[in-house]
């Protein structure tokens, strides 16, 4: 099974991206005169182009902090090719005081702060958004 690593740090975030080739992005269709809109990692070339306006960085993270996200990426493909898997996941309820936090969706329930990133499974990651959304 292939495992994901979810962080909080803009830094890694954005050095993740951007060695992948990607922009900070927003839907178009989710926007308003005050919001950027629902996030997104863009690499052009791949889907989306159309539904999807680049942003600067600053704003990404602006957003990021105030709904309080996490990122899970994938550093690799199983053929050790680098991975453009990414999801957008929320912090858990439990923070750390002063510092950002993100629950692991494994069950351990290890909390990775900014600045540190936690392994966890990508099933693990995806069976828990999912299990938000019901």
């Amino acid at each position: 099974m292939s495992s994901g690593t979810t962080t909080t740090d803009h830094d890694a975030i954005r050095r993740w991206a951007e060695e992948r080739g990607g922009k900070p992005a927003a839907v178009k269709a989710t926007e308003s005169k005050d919001d950027v809109g629902i996030l997104r990692i863009d690499f052009p070339g791949y889907s989306g182009e159309a539904e999807l306006e680049e942003i600067s960085w600053d704003e990404w993270f602006e957003k990021f902090e105030e709904k309080k996200l996490a990122l899970v990426v994938q550093e690799e493909t199983k053929g050790g090719e680098p991975s453009r898997f990414n999801k957008l996941v929320r912090r858990s309820e439990g923070k750390t005081e002063g510092k950002a936090s993100a629950r692991s969706a494994s069950s351990g329930g290890k909390t990775a702060t900014k600045g540190h990133v936690k392994k966890t499974s990508k099933r693990s990651a995806s069976a828990k958004h999912d299990a938000r959304r019901a």
